[in-house]
């Protein structure tokens, strides 16, 4: 989900580095934040920086916030070949409940604002990317088939349950494979299916954002379905960013460690795919309604779950 450094040119690359996120003033691990702490307890320096720190949990709860997330993952691959006996709309069902499970397991409080569009009919679901986390959050509230590297196939856990799932996996360095990328994406929507891409290519830190790839918007005109921009965002930005080169484990622990860490999902308007000339105006105009409201987001509480309920581990690098 995260991105390694591009081995083609062509390939998008975010500036975001795990060095850099962690180094930020919005996120230090607990051994930097020990280390920069001034002798004199008193000091307005430490006063500051403690302010712009978040807190962290203690050793033993982060051990059972991850003991909790991945029993939870592993419980998922264990009923998904039962679940998949089940009526549609019943297995649609436990997803979303599930994935919202995982989530709360490994202590992250979730808000969702807006609506999601009608279950039937084709949907493109195009959201921006900061961490692995973004699946299970899309997921939770709506579910259909990710395009993810081909990489993640082979992850531990987390390739075996996007596997299962029906993930689209891609050939990240290929060019030559995407236009089958787009007619595999197109057919699904064809078929009245929900395909859910993050066509930035490559995650970002939450700070700083990458531009709409414009080749998953083919498949939404070529399949006939409308598009369904989702922003995310963290609070504190920077503990959920999977970036660059960040080994998976340490970004797992880096979010079981955070307290507060919340995030924010919002649903804006779905985009009618007709409405738009081509796949760069739609790509656009997906864009700017994902990027709105990014100087005025509400302060959060680590109590606060969301109750708006919607009317229904990332690939980083998707050439899209």
């Amino acid at each position: 989900m995260n991105g390694t450094t591009a081995l083609s040119p062509w390939l998008p690359t975010a500036p975001c580095t795990p060095g850099h996120c962690a180094a930020h003033p919005g996120f230090l691990h607990p051994h930097e934040a020990e280390r920069d702490r001034p002798a004199h307890p008193g000091s307005l320096h430490r006063r500051g920086a403690e302010r712009d720190r978040p807190d962290h949990v203690g050793v033993f709860r982060a051990v059972v916030r991850l003991t909790a997330g991945l029993g939870t993952l592993l419980l998922g691959i264990l009923l998904a070949p039962a679940a998949g006996l089940l009526p549609a709309a019943t297995r649609l069902a436990l997803v979303r409940h599930w994935t919202r499970a995982v989530v709360r397991a490994f202590g992250v409080h979730v808000r969702y604002e807006g609506t999601a569009a009608p279950a039937a009919g084709p949907l493109l679901v195009v959201a921006n990317h900061v961490s692995w986390l973004d699946i299970p959050l899309i997921a939770a509230v709506l579910p259909g088939r990710m395009v993810a590297k081909s990489d993640v196939r082979h992850w531990p856990v987390l390739g075996t349950l996007a596997a299962l799932g029906g993930t689209l996996f891609i050939d990240r360095d290929g060019i030559m494979a995407l236009p089958g990328t787009v007619r595999t994406m197109a057919e699904v929507l064809a078929g009245g299916g929900r395909v859910i891409v993050f066509p930035e290519g490559s995650t970002w830190c939450g700070r700083e954002r990458g531009r709409f790839r414009p080749a998953a918007f083919q498949a939404a005109l070529d399949g006939g379905a409308a598009v369904q921009p989702v922003r995310i965002d963290y609070r504190p930005t920077d503990a959920a960013a999977y970036v660059a080169d960040d080994p998976l484990g340490s970004s797992l622990w880096r979010v079981v460690t955070t307290r507060r860490l919340t995030a924010v999902v919002r649903l804006r308007e779905p985009l009618p795919g007709g409405r738009y000339a081509d796949r760069r105006a739609l790509a656009a105009a997906a864009q700017r309604a994902v990027a709105s409201d990014s100087a005025n987001l509400p302060s959060l509480s680590v109590h606060h779950r969301s109750r708006s309920r919607p009317s229904s581990a990332s690939s980083a690098r998707t050439p899209a």
